[in-house]
């Protein structure tokens, strides 16, 4: 039997997803749907505050998505996956909430000023960006959301949800919203193939459906030790990608610590390493690219598992809309 907790988590539409958000967050939820009520959203509106100008993009992603969610074995009997731009209640519960925090305090926020940092927004910011904590607050609180899987960058944003909560609560003298509890996943970021942080657009990721000849060119193209010359060089781990990689695809361990050992040493080319992930990688993958590929036969299921989830969380969210209206005076008659 399930535990009352509900989770919410989600991905932005911006690409396929990829070996990254596996390693850091989908593979989470799989266990998850077992144990929890589980709300997966597709964050399309959070999507567009850096791709405005490109709907199509993100109008395209949402399917691809989906596919991916359930190519890696979301059960949507278990998951309840929406759509953010199809639950008007989201909007209206940010509008509610900006009117609780300040323009200083979202500028304080760690994870803002991170974005807006490697962003180069500076001035140029988007005022969409900046209530992003705020939006946030409105996705985890329309389903009463109580346990959010994040990393640790994410941290301030779960925060900031509980500031707005607890406001909230104590100026309407209710308890009509819950806070929440951040998920921490134990598995450390998985690195681009450039050794910097993974991204679709940076290039440096392996998608969830990616080929074995696209598996094939990303591996070849990892960063190693760039000391390493030679095969009878002494080489690197610290720092190397192949062995990163390595570290959590490989089943082996005591092997993979005897290449550690051999290539510290010198004796083992990174060609040798970099086949022997191309191998790993490709019978992880395969299975999810098959079943990714049988799925995009028929994208009018995908769409409709993602529709009925959307239609199931708009229940939800016109009940948490309808006490929230209550606590703050504007259920009028």
């Amino acid at each position: 039997m399930k535990k009352k907790e509900i989770v919410l988590t989600g991905d932005r539409p911006t690409g396929p997803l990829h070996l990254g958000h596996y390693v850091g967050s989908l593979a989470n939820r799989l266990e998850l749907q077992e144990k929890y009520q589980q709300y997966v959203m597709i964050a399309d509106v959070q999507a567009l505050t850096d791709n405005f100008e490109n709907p199509e993009k993100i109008r395209k992603n949402v399917l691809e998505v989906g596919l991916d969610y359930l190519a890696i074995g979301l059960d949507p009997q278990k998951t309840t996956f929406f759509i953010q731009s199809m639950i008007p209640q989201i909007a209206e519960l940010t509008v509610l909430y900006l009117n609780l925090v300040t323009v200083s305090r979202l500028e304080r926020n760690p994870t803002v000023k991170t974005e807006i940092k490697d962003r180069k927004f500076e001035r140029s910011l988007p005022a969409g960006f900046l209530m992003y904590p705020v939006s946030q607050a409105a996705d985890i609180t329309v389903v009463q959301g109580t346990l959010v899987p994040v990393g640790e960058d994410q941290l301030p944003m779960i925060e900031q949800t509980n500031e707005i909560v607890r406001s909230f609560n104590r100026i309407y003298k209710c308890d009509v919203l819950k806070e929440a509890k951040a998920l921490i996943s134990n598995v450390p970021r998985l690195p681009g193939t450039d050794g910097t942080k993974m991204s679709k657009s940076a290039g440096n990721a392996i998608a969830l459906g990616a080929s074995p000849d696209e598996i094939k060119k990303m591996v070849m193209s990892m960063y190693t030790d760039p000391d390493h010359l030679r095969v009878e060089d002494p080489g690197k781990v610290e720092g190397n990608v192949v062995f990163t990689y390595l570290d959590l695809f490989d089943p082996d361990k005591t092997e993979v610590q005897r290449l550690k050992e051999q290539y510290r040493a010198g004796g083992l080319g990174d060609v040798k390493l970099k086949r022997r992930l191309i191998d790993l990688l490709d019978a992880f993958i395969a299975p999810i690219r098959e079943r990714r590929e049988q799925l995009a036969k028929d994208p009018n299921y995908v769409m409709n598992v993602l529709l009925q989830g959307t239609q199931k969380t708009l229940h939800v969210a016109e009940q948490t809309m309808y006490d929230v209206r209550k606590a703050m005076l504007l259920d009028y008659k």
